[in-house]
């Protein structure tokens, strides 16, 4: 059972998602938030599996509590949901940690399914709005290089590089003409090295340093 926490400022939103998954199979809504604050108490009493987050909120904002929140390795899992696809709230929540972002606006599937994709581990994002959303924002914060960077192999690497391009491990595969689970081996090492907690924190971290880009 996918345990779910839905946190909006708006009862409605939070009323027409709790609709909308009350009768998924497999998915049970433990609770709701109408901030961050409150966000991060329920998580800590309820342990819900994944969050619903809105990110803009009075009394703390989604990107704050989703930084709280995943600040623990073994957390639940963040999807923010938005209204608007480029905007900055939403680079902001990626880089602290959430799993993904969906429109609100989003088809009901898409929204169930993207449960269910961030809970097994994954992450979720559309490639080519994720890409246009962290090359208008990373810009204006292009960091130095960490030091982790450099016990990455030449190959590690190029996987990095096609990662922050928006390429999946099949498209990975096919252009580095090597296997998937080779693709799969090689993004693990990276984030392991990294330290980072999924494939949309290394599409930042490689904006940000200049490695997508360079």
């Amino acid at each position: 059972m996918i345990r779910v926490l839905l946190v909006d400022d708006q009862a409605l939103v939070r009323a027409g998602l709790r609709m909308i998954l009350k009768g998924e199979e497999g998915i049970e809504i433990v609770g709701e938030a109408g901030d961050g604050t409150e966000a991060v108490s329920l998580t800590a009493a309820l342990a819900p599996d994944v969050i619903l987050m809105d990110v803009r909120m009075p009394v703390m904002d989604g990107i704050e509590a989703t930084r709280r929140i995943v600040d623990d390795d073994s957390g639940p899992r963040v999807l923010v949901l938005t209204t608007f696809d480029l905007d900055e709230y939403v680079y902001e929540a990626l880089r602290a940690g959430a799993s993904g972002f969906l429109l609100k606006d989003a088809p009901e599937e898409q929204l169930v399914a993207g449960i269910r994709i961030v809970a097994s581990g994954g992450s979720l994002f559309a490639p080519t709005v994720t890409r246009r959303l962290i090359e208008r924002y990373a810009g204006d914060r292009r960091t130095s290089r960490p030091p982790a960077l450099e016990e990455l192999t030449p190959r590690e690497l190029e996987v990095l590089k096609l990662v922050a391009r928006g390429l999946s491990n099949a498209e990975i595969a096919a252009s580095l003409v090597v296997s998937e689970h080779t693709v799969k081996t090689h993004v693990a090492s990276i984030l392991r090295k990294l330290d980072l907690r999924d494939r949309v924190q290394a599409v930042v971290l490689a904006y940000e340093t200049g490695i997508a880009t360079g």
